[in-house]
């Protein structure tokens, strides 16, 4: 009797939980997107929270899914978008906080939102500044996401350009002010950070929008080609 009134008590909570979503107007209020536009982005939401489970919450699984259509998939840059994502780090991503963190993305999202997202993404042990090691990881990241090869000293190579340009104090690392200054210089780094797709958004919005945004290619690329001189 005891587990079958703790199973219904659980489902009833999560039954909650399911509709407890934010009002439509005041995701709007606070975001890029309309009243109009936020409801159409719940049908993006509900397709992506009940792919695996139906509890209206984005799991992480859930979220690799919507990216790659894998949800075993190992990715640094979709695990730390999900971090990003996740304010409360809860390991879910209710509709609030996908509304509010997809409106970074947004075309008229202000650029100093666009640059300090970047900035805590590749702060991946937050620490408030990038480190040298915190940057190969996102980078070998990208190269093994690419199929690329490249010798270890070429990694090094555009490590120690990429920080001789980006770390104005030379004291190996990169704090917000040298990244603002870093992406300023070289705009092809941010962008990733917009989607032009959500400027138009309609109740038939096809997929999930970030997939091809998510694997912060332009952004690695550009500390590629810094080795190269071609930024």
């Amino acid at each position: 009797m005891g587990c079958t009134w703790g199973k219904r008590l659980i489902s009833c909570i999560w039954t909650k939980r399911r509709h407890q979503y934010e009002d439509p107007a005041v995701l709007a209020a606070e975001t890029c997107f309309s009243v109009r536009e936020v409801e159409a982005l719940y049908e993006l939401f509900r397709k992506l929270s009940c792919s695996l489970s139906n509890d209206g919450l984005i799991s992480k699984e859930e979220f690799q899914l919507g990216l790659f259509r894998d949800r075993k998939k190992q990715n640094l840059f979709a695990d730390r978008i999900f971090y990003l994502f996740d304010d409360n780090q809860d390991g879910l991503i209710d509709f609030g906080e996908f509304i509010r963190s997809l409106s970074i993305f947004h075309p008229n999202s202000p650029e100093a939102d666009k640059i300090t997202f970047a900035y805590r993404m590749y702060d991946i042990r937050q620490t408030g500044f990038i480190e040298r090691e915190e940057v190969k990881e996102m980078l070998l990241a990208l190269l093994n996401e690419s199929e690329i090869i490249l010798s270890d000293d070429i990694v090094e190579d555009i490590l120690d350009k990429t920080f001789a340009e980006a770390d104005s104090k030379t004291d190996g690392k990169i704090d917000q002010e040298e990244w603002k200054e870093f992406v300023l210089r070289n705009p092809s780094i941010m962008r990733n950070m917009t989607i032009p797709y959500l400027k138009d958004i309609t109740t038939s919005f096809p997929s999930f929008a970030l997939r091809e945004k998510a694997g912060g290619s332009d952004i690695d690329e550009s500390l590629i080609n810094t080795r190269n001189g071609t930024n």
